[in-house]
């Protein structure tokens, strides 16, 4: 049996090039045209071409989104632009319409054909169909309960992807049009405003009936699914996919890590804990993020599982700094300021090769080799003595101790 995918997002090409770096198996990635979230960065073709090469020299597939939904005017260029991935070696594309994968299996033969949570797929049916239309993967809507995954994975050989992790939404696989109404951007062309995460007053007959205090919101917590990891390789689930194409660097890092670890201990040792379940969870916790939850997993959905009002809780700012390089000799690495911190702070290293490592800061310098206190300008560049070995993008954070 294959060991299961983990497969996480990038919006940019440093972003992908972390999330490899970061233990994933494979990353998605959306290009400049065709692609849902078009305010991410996105891809330009010489941009495909050197993530591919960076992913495939160190094992890694890239796969590339083609997942809007087209009317007749978005075909122009179609055919040309899936003739130039599967020119730079992408390894697959994620589409949600049967049209695109018939043109695909005609014109670019040899790069996988995923279907797109975007198809709302979330019976063993509906997956088996899609595979004889030549579907060499299905992304099951986020709608499945774990009973359901199961039984999806026991009634069809297609490879199965599940999303365990990041945003869910208000609607059905993210079938929505809130966004279209209210501000005439397509939420299944690229363009969703996310308007369920923001706050409203509502009326009723012309009064007031929400509290001016606490405005309300709709949106869904977003998705964590530690307690299913399980199960899901048990399943036979073929990939594990992490939600965030707008997210983060820090984001990417400590999520893609933390499951990369969580995934490599399941394999190593065959069952893990609640209390290393528990592990896990705090070091999600890490990242910044908004409440979560199991979404459908669990089968139970009740209003526990939505946010009114508070739709940024959770969000933090311990991502304090990155790592530009390092001097073994002298032990001083030269870092970028990511957020406010100060002389004597806790603060915590993380990286590729770095497991979670704690120390006071003492000393730093400007790159003039001034003494600087308090480290407050975001992008600016600090020396900083640590006491032990760090490597090129670690990633440095505070440390808040639990009483």
């Amino acid at each position: 049996m294959n060991k299961i995918e983990l497969l996480a997002p990038a919006k940019d090409l440093a972003k992908a090039k972390i999330a490899v770096d970061y233990g994933a198996d494979a990353v998605y990635i959306g290009g400049k045209s065709f692609s849902l979230r078009s305010r991410a960065s996105n891809f330009d073709i010489e941009d495909i071409k050197e993530i591919v090469n960076y992913a495939h020299n160190k094992g890694v597939k890239i796969y590339v989104t083609v997942n809007m939904v087209f009317h007749d005017e978005d075909f122009v260029g179609i055919k040309d632009y899936l003739n130039d991935l599967e020119s730079i070696g992408v390894d697959g594309i994620i589409i949600s319409s049967v049209w695109l994968l018939e043109l695909a299996k005609l014109f670019v033969p040899n790069m996988e054909k995923h279907m797109s949570t975007q198809l709302s797929t979330v019976n063993s049916d509906a997956v088996n169909y899609l595979k004889e239309k030549g579907a060499d993967r299905v992304v099951l809507g986020r709608e499945c309960s774990m009973e359901e995954i199961k039984n999806i994975c026991l009634n069809t050989d297609a490879p199965i992807e599940v999303f365990i992790h990041g945003g869910m939404c208000s609607n059905y696989s993210g079938r929505c049009t809130l966004s279209n109404r209210m501000t005439n951007r397509d939420a299944n062309r690229g363009g969703c405003a996310h308007s369920c995460r923001w706050k409203y007053r509502v009326y009723e007959n012309n009064e007031l009936i929400s509290d001016e205090d606490t405005l309300f919101s709709m949106s869904s917590k977003d998705l964590r699914a530690t307690n299913y990891i399980e199960e899901m390789i048990r399943a036979g689930v073929a990939s594990l996919k992490i939600e965030g194409r707008m997210k983060s660097d820090y984001y990417i890092a400590q999520v893609v890590k933390t499951y990369r670890k969580m995934i490599d201990e399941i394999y190593e040792v065959g069952h893990l804990s609640e209390e290393r379940i528990d592990y896990y969870d705090k070091e999600l916790n890490k990242a910044e993020n908004r409440p979560s939850d199991d979404g459908f997993l669990s089968g139970n959905c009740d209003n526990s599982k939505h946010l009114y009002g508070i739709n940024g809780a959770g969000v933090t700012h311990d991502y304090v700094a990155l790592v530009k390089n390092y001097d073994p000799i002298r032990g001083i690495a030269l870092i970028e300021v990511k957020n406010y911190f100060k002389l004597d702070d806790e603060l915590e290293v993380f990286g590729p090769d770095n497991d979670n490592k704690t120390f006071i800061a003492k000393t730093m310098f400007d790159v003039e080799w001034n003494k600087v206190e308090i480290a407050s300008k975001p992008t600016e560049l600090l020396y900083m003595r640590l006491p032990f070995k760090v490597y090129k993008n670690d990633m440095i954070r505070k440390i808040h101790n639990e009483d």
